[in-house]
Formats: C-alpha cells, sequence, structure tokens
C-alpha cells in the first residue's frame, strides 16, 4: 500500500514537469538536479526566485511543495499544496500530495476528503484512485481495532485484522508522505 502513496524523489520531479507549461523544463530539471545532489538550499533559492518572477506558475508552486515534503518539511508543503487546491481546484495532484501527509500523519479522514477531492476533479486519475482505496482499508483497520477493543470476545473480528494487516503496511510507516506520485 505504502507503494502507492510513497515513490522515489526522481518520479514525482517527471510527474511534475507536465503540470504547467509556464516554467521551463530547464527550470525545473536544474532545479531537480540541485536538490537530488545534496544542495537543498541551491535549489529552494532558484526555486524561489522563479516564484518571485512567475508567483501563479502551478509547476513551480507544486515542486516546492514536493521539495519541502521531501525535506521533511511536511507542514510547510502541506501549505503549499492546499493553497494549490485554492487557486487550481481542478489540478488533482496537490489532493493526492496532500492526502499522503495527512495519511501519513495518521489523519485518515482528511486524507479520505483529499483525495475524493483529486478523484471529482479527474475521475480517472489512477494514483489518487489507488490512494483512496488505501486508505479505505486503513480506516476499515482502524475500525476493526475499535470493535475489537469494545468486544473483545467477538471471534469475527481478529482474523478480519489479520487479514488486512498481512496485505498492507500502515500508511506513515516508510519513506516520507512528500514523495506520493503526481500524475
Amino acid at each position: 500500500m505504502i507503494r502507492r502513496f510513497v515513490r522515489t524523489l526522481g518520479a514525482l520531479l517527471l510527474a511534475c514537469a507536465g503540470l504547467a507549461v509556464a516554467a521551463t523544463s530547464d527550470d525545473v530539471n536544474k532545479i531537480s538536479r540541485l536538490f537530488t545532489s545534496g544542495r537543498a538550499n541551491d535549489a529552494f533559492t532558484q526555486l524561489d526566485k522563479l516564484l518571485t518572477q512567475q508567483p501563479h506558475d502551478s509547476q513551480l508552486r507544486f515542486l516546492k511543495g514536493v521539495l519541502l515534503a521531501e525535506s521533511g518539511r511536511r507542514d510547510e508543503a502541506a501549505t503549499v499544496f492546499e493553497q494549490l487546491t485554492i487557486d487550481f481546484p481542478d489540478m488533482p495532484e496537490p489532493y493526492n500530495n496532500l492526502a499522503v501527509i495527512y495519511a501519513a500523519e495518521g489523519k485518515y479522514d482528511q486524507a479520505l476528503t483529499a483525495l475524493q477531492a483529486a478523484v471529482r476533479a479527474q475521475p480517472g486519475y489512477a494514483v489518487a484512485q489507488q490512494n483512496l482505496g488505501d486508505v479505505y482499508v486503513q480506516l476499515a483497520r482502524i475500525s476493526y481495532l475499535k470493535a475489537q477493543k469494545l468486544d473483545p470476545g467477538d471471534a469475527t473480528i481478529a482474523p478480519k485484522i489479520a487479514a488486512l494487516r498481512s496485505s498492507v503496511t500502515p500508511l506513515g510507516t516508510a519513506a516520507p508522505a512528500g514523495a506520493a506520485v503526481p500524475h
């Protein structure tokens, strides 16, 4: 399940490249290379400079959210993604990445809401559909655990929990949430 939520930065940045046309692919590639080579500060400096010149560029703003998330700065990334959902409500990627951040924090209800918005924005967005299924699995797991706590003698609950446990890894236990693949 985590594999659907978490991907490599390289795949993320490739996906970012198709989001908008205002930023050049050279700009995105340069920033990506700086970041992946360990020069995050230089990448952010270059990105912020471009954003000053092109403050409404969805690709650059999305890239900033991704890089913030990759840097472990989830709150700042969430703020970027939230603003993108307001400014570009038909763009599903920010909703998806926001959901990944929420899920990694165990905020599955918020992740569910964000993924439902991503699917409304683009019903054919397979990554969001898979992530939505993953969140439903986690919500089911939580419900079964609560039921087991309320009725420890119910023998039908434990096998359901075991089945869920064997088929998925709880969200937020692997790589950083910001690494979700936007498409």
